[in-house]
């Protein structure tokens, strides 16, 4: 007999196989030598009460064993079929390339920065020195912004396509199979470019292309298709479809569509700080102790207020994690968080934002670039205020709810390091003055938030693309242009690893109802 049921356990049971088993033989009234094997489905923790607890979905053996689980796909060999342009080597890439090998399609993966191994160079001098890369960096590379950018596999996309699917190709390619289980899966930047590197070989070894420093530099139009793709060397890749999968960051392929006539337009974006608290401090507010106990990972946290009319809130929690310096271009400031897979730096980060609305932005309505423009802006404001070499500008919470210039700054995770800045300069106004108010708000909804040991760091400002590229809800292909399928995060179709995943998939499903 199998059956399924849940378990609230306290956090030292749940390494204990025995006590597991006891727990369970005792809710179904059964002798637990008779369970014969336990398989763990969904694990969450609970700290809603005083006391933390886990909940776990259990999916019990009674009297027989499971059969064995084995996830593989059998990828024939694609050499001399139709060829599909991919341009960007991200989740959303990757995902649509390995799909459209499966759909007996040959992806040509364009990638314009470097593979994992040699973009790790391109970090360490950002880090370091404080040299951008604008080929290669945060965000361009291959894996995309996700690879060095802590792997948080959490959505709710569950509508969009099958998720479990997506995490059991990360599985058997190297992920740990934790990620099927717990409730909020993440991998972790140590281990994402091993993961990466198996994908980008099992594409090749299907017969499959992956390209680097291939910048794609112009879109080959005629008679209202796309048929190539032309890249910065001169050279010119043809394609049966091009799945354009590019990423939030790539301003210069918004404006080659803006300039070819391609239809585009202005998207909401959300703006902001990424704040960094003590991880400790975090622990002990929402696990209600001194110390976080050994049975319990670093905590996390989600906040929202509404301030007036509109959302602030927290956004891509990293609990022992790190603050990165993510700019793609010179004389920018961007910072994002990560965390490596045991989460034990000793600093929490989160991106604390406001939505930035069409209407907030000054402009000709019509112009699609308005609020790409408008972020770049305040990412150089925030270049300048920092003084140089991706020395961020920042402020202690408090101050910059008083509106006063920190001292000091505390010890914190950006290695190119922080200037203290009243960052009222910087942020526009209708950010700075809900952030203000939202602040000690979020301190009396989670105690000890609100603290002048907390870090402020500018901008975080790539939480999504500001430009959409529409597509037919039906095809998903461009409305103007046939064969130009637009694609995951950079498209304004995903928000995150698995949701860019499955849009990937999707759109090479696309293709293959047209071109088969």
């Amino acid at each position: 007999m199998i059956t399924e049921i849940e378990l609230v356990l306290l956090p030292e049971e749940t390494d204990q196989p025995e006590l597991i088993r006891i727990a369970a033989a005792k809710i179904l009234k059964t002798d637990p030598k008779r369970i014969q094997e336990l398989k763990i489905r969904k694990r969450s923790i609970d700290a809603r009460g005083r006391k933390v607890v886990f909940r776990l979905k259990v999916e019990v053996y009674i009297d027989q064993f499971s059969e064995p689980e084995i996830f593989t796909v059998n990828y024939a060999k694609v050499t001399d079929k139709k060829p599909v342009i991919i341009v960007g080597a991200g989740p959303a890439g990757l995902f649509a390339a390995l799909r459209c090998i499966e759909l007996g399609l040959k992806p040509i993966v364009l990638e314009r920065g470097k593979d994992v191994k040699q973009r790790r160079r391109d970090l360490a001098a950002i880090n370091k020195q404080g040299v951008v890369n604008p080929e290669s960096n945060y965000c361009y590379g291959e894996g995309g912004a996700g690879t060095y950018s802590d792997g948080k596999l959490y959505t709710r996309s569950n509508k969009r396509g099958d998720i479990n699917y997506v995490l059991k190709t990360l599985v058997a390619h190297g992920a740990s199979e934790d990620i099927l289980v717990d409730a909020r899966p993440h991998i972790g930047t140590n281990k994402l470019p091993q993961i990466i590197t198996a994908l980008r070989e099992e594409i090749l070894n299907a017969g499959g292309e992956v390209h680097f420093d291939a910048k794609v530099t112009d879109f080959i139009i005629k008679a209202g298709a796309i048929k190539a793709v032309k890249l910065a060397d001169d050279s010119k890749i043809d394609g049966h479809a091009v799945i354009l999968a590019t990423g939030h960051s790539a301003r210069d392929i918004f404006e080659l569509l803006h300039q070819k006539n391609i239809l585009i337009e202005a998207k909401p974006f959300a703006l902001g700080v990424r704040i960094e608290h003590p991880q400790a401090l975090i622990d002990q507010a929402q696990y209600h102790c001194d110390v976080r106990g050994p049975h319990l990972p670093p905590s996390y946290y989600s906040l929202v207020e509404q301030v007036d009319g509109r959302g602030v809130f927290s956004f891509c929690m990293c609990p022992g994690g790190i603050i990165a310096p993510c700019a793609t271009d010179y004389n920018e400031i961007v910072v994002n968080g990560w965390s490596p897979s045991k989460r034990n730096n000793p600093y929490a980060n989160s991106g604390t934002v406001v939505q930035i609305n069409l209407e907030d932005v000054p402009g000709m309505a019509n112009d699609p670039l308005r609020l790409l423009n408008f972020q770049a802006a305040i990412e150089q404001k925030a270049f300048a205020a920092g003084g140089g070499n991706l020395v961020a500008p920042a402020q202690r919470m408090v101050d910059f709810v008083e509106n006063r210039l920190s001292a000091d700054l505390p010890g914190n995770s950006y290695l190119p390091g922080t200037k203290s800045t009243q960052l009222q300069e910087i942020l526009p106004a209708l950010v700075y003055d809900r952030l203000k108010k939202a602040l000690p708000a979020f301190g009396k909804k989670m105690k000890g938030y609100y603290t002048n040991e907390a870090l402020l760091v500018g901008v975080e400002s790539r939480t999504s693309s500001p430009v959409r590229i529409p597509r037919d809800r039906e095809t998903l292909q461009h409305p103007q242009i046939s064969g130009l399928y637009p694609c995951g995060e950079g498209a304004g179709y995903a928000g995150g690893i698995v949701s860019a995943a499955i849009d990937g998939m999707n759109c090479a499903e696309a293709v293959s109802k047209q071109i088969h």
